[in-house]
């Protein structure tokens, strides 16, 4: 089985488009496994699917994702869907990274991070991580440094999406710099 390819569409249905394989979500981001797997096999090459499937794709994928528990599944991060995703607020590390445009740089230091089409803003523990993101927009994107304890105990609110990546509502543009300035 193609975990990688298994992974990206779980990630787009999950995140973007449950209701494309009639899912619904629970306020957590949660759908059961079994009503997943049902539909999923539905379609192309997914008729074999099964849950150890799911479970070894976790695995197998270096970036996590997904995330299984008591016979449900849940993208960890990326939502779009109009549903709020609940999570649990946990005390960031004392520093954060987010890459980005150059162009965005004059709005970011005014308006600070928001998460435009996502539910939350990602950011990440690593320059590297942060930087790859900020590609995505900008061949040499700016990579900007959060001070996340601070914004903590101003009471931000943060979230953990993975051992990488971490989330937040929105980081008020106090709490940035541009890294290295």
């Amino acid at each position: 089985m193609d975990y990688q390819k298994l992974s990206k569409e779980l990630s787009y249905i999950l995140r973007h488009a449950p209701w494309s394989l009639g899912l619904e979500l629970d306020e957590e981001g949660w759908v059961r496994i079994d009503h997943l797997i049902e539909a999923m096999q539905e379609r192309k090459p997914w008729e074999q699917l099964q849950e150890s499937d799911l479970v070894a794709m976790i695995d197998a994928i270096p970036k996590k994702r997904h995330e299984l528990a008591a016979g449900k599944i849940r993208a960890i991060y990326g939502h779009s869907v109009p549903e709020i995703i609940v999570r649990e607020r946990k005390k960031p590390p004392e520093v954060l990274y987010h890459g980005t445009s150059r162009e965005l740089q004059g709005q970011i230091m005014t308006n600070g991070l928001r998460p435009m089409a996502r539910q939350n803003v990602h950011l990440s523990i690593e320059t590297a991580t942060a930087m790859n993101v900020g590609r995505r927009k900008d061949r040499q994107p700016l990579l900007l440094r959060i001070d996340a304890e601070r914004a903590w105990q101003a009471g931000i609110a943060f979230y953990q999406g993975d051992e990488v990546v971490w989330l937040a509502d929105h980081i008020p543009a106090e709490y940035i710099r541009v890294d290295g300035v």
